[in-house]
């Protein structure tokens, strides 16, 4: 494979699809999963840098995955904290982020073993202390009261901007809403975990942090990490098309997120904080 073609999200197969109890031959677009290395360099570093995270992503918004799971992971808190970023490797799949003078980051003491897959971003946890330090979230700004019009229209407008996913069927996506309903980002990847890491890292780039007054609005099911990265970005709602899990709900209560989930149309359910919701 060429530098060309990791870069791009989709790829064209040949494939036999069964129709009418006929096998025929055609063309498919399918989504591209490849592995993305994340590497961190404190100031004054000139050499690789510290190999943190070997993530399966879909191409594309590499930097802004990186800066994302860097910041979920407390180790860079805003745009301040970055000095500079750079896609380095022949197949352009290693990211490498320069971290400023004031950010601190000791590797030796990070208590999680950064391997992470498409479809789960805690698997690779040393410890249960890890998941405990990742239960320490702030709480957010849960003064936004969020209307039941609004978060019943959220799919629809989502689905306007998921240009890959009509393409391929195979992607999750995190959109980012205003109070109002007004789409302001979306991200699609392969991994939701990644999906979610791109649009904050977009965010934290352009300085945006902490998204107190936005409505985070994700394609399948809302799991204990994509809360906690929403918490540390300052998201005080949350609506997941799918369901959440126990742990989800409990990190929602705990940090004052809004939390609906099984949003299909007109129905959803409300997990935590209902009183939020008019």
């Amino acid at each position: 494979m060429n530098a060309q073609h990791h870069l791009e999200p989709v790829r064209r197969v040949s494939i036999d699809a069964m129709r009418d109890a006929r096998l025929s031959t055609r063309e498919d677009l399918v989504v591209v999963e490849e592995p993305l290395e994340i590497r961190v360099a404190v100031a004054g570093d000139e050499g690789p840098g510290t190999s943190l995270s070997v993530t399966m992503r879909t191409p594309g918004q590499d930097v802004e995955l990186a800066v994302g799971f860097l910041h979920g992971e407390g180790i860079i808190r805003s745009r301040d904290d970055v000095a500079g970023t750079r896609i380095v490797g022949l197949d352009g799949n290693i990211v490498r982020i320069q971290l400023a003078a004031g950010a601190v980051f000791d590797a030796g003491r990070l208590q999680r073993h950064f391997y992470t897959t498409s479809s789960c971003g805690v698997c690779g946890n040393a410890s249960l202390a890890a998941v405990e330090r990742m239960l320490r979230s702030p709480r957010v700004d849960a003064t936004l009261k969020v209307s039941a019009a609004l978060i019943e229209s959220l799919s629809d407008r989502a689905r306007e901007r998921q240009a890959v996913f009509r393409e391929t069927g195979g992607l999750h996506a995190s959109c980012l809403f205003d109070a109002e309903g007004k789409l302001l980002d979306v991200r699609e990847d392969v991994g939701r975990h990644n999906a979610l890491d791109k649009l904050v890292g977009a965010r934290l780039l352009a300085g945006e942090l902490p998204l107190s007054n936005a409505v985070l609005f994700l394609s399948g099911r809302a799991s204990f990490e994509l809360l906690q990265k929403a918490a540390a970005a300052g998201i005080p709602a949350v609506a997941a098309v799918g369901a959440p899990s126990s742990l989800a709900i409990d990190l929602a209560e705990r940090t004052g997120i809004l939390l609906v989930g099984f949003l299909r149309g007109r129905s959803f359910n409300v997990y935590a904080h209902r009183e939020r919701l008019h």
